[in-house]
């Protein structure tokens, strides 16, 4: 799996202990998308690079987590969930298909999100399921917003 991080000056400290963790997966391979400017940049590049296909999933920091995942969110096609805590990281993906998870640097610690991560990691979308419907209707409204 192709991941893209990223991170602002808040978040770069919980970015590189992410990194190291996945870089011991073989599985996994790792980019650093991060840049000088706004959150909202760094954001940008995860999410247009995931819509671009050249990444399967992002990872983004910042001190809280909420700019980068309401950024994130403003990219067409893009699903961002903010996730504290293991049970929101698998809900994420198999009840909302998100493409990005991001976390507060500020806000948790290294171990906790590294448990974030793994659950996350493992955790898939049934696009059969229950959600089913929900992750559908959200691609619609993002379909209708992208033509607006």
């Amino acid at each position: 799996m192709r991941i893209a991080l990223g991170a602002d000056s808040a978040g770069r400290p919980l970015l590189e202990v992410i990194a190291a963790h996945l870089s011991g997966r073989p599985d996994v391979v790792v980019a650093d998308l991060s840049q000088p400017g706004y959150y909202a940049d760094v954001a940008a590049s995860v999410g247009e690079a995931i819509v671009a296909g050249r990444y399967e999933r992002g990872i983004l920091f910042c001190g809280t987590g909420i700019g980068v995942c309401i950024s994130a969110n403003k990219v067409p096609g893009i699903r961002a969930a903010l996730t504290h805590d293991t049970y929101s990281a698998e809900r994420a993906a198999k009840s909302n298909n998100a493409q990005i998870i991001t976390m507060g640097a500020r806000v948790i610690g290294p171990e906790l999100a590294k448990a974030i991560v793994d659950v996350w990691l493992e955790a898939n979308f049934d696009p059969a399921g229950p959600s089913a419907g929900n992750v559908a209707a959200i691609d619609k409204l993002d379909q209708i917003r992208r033509s607006v």
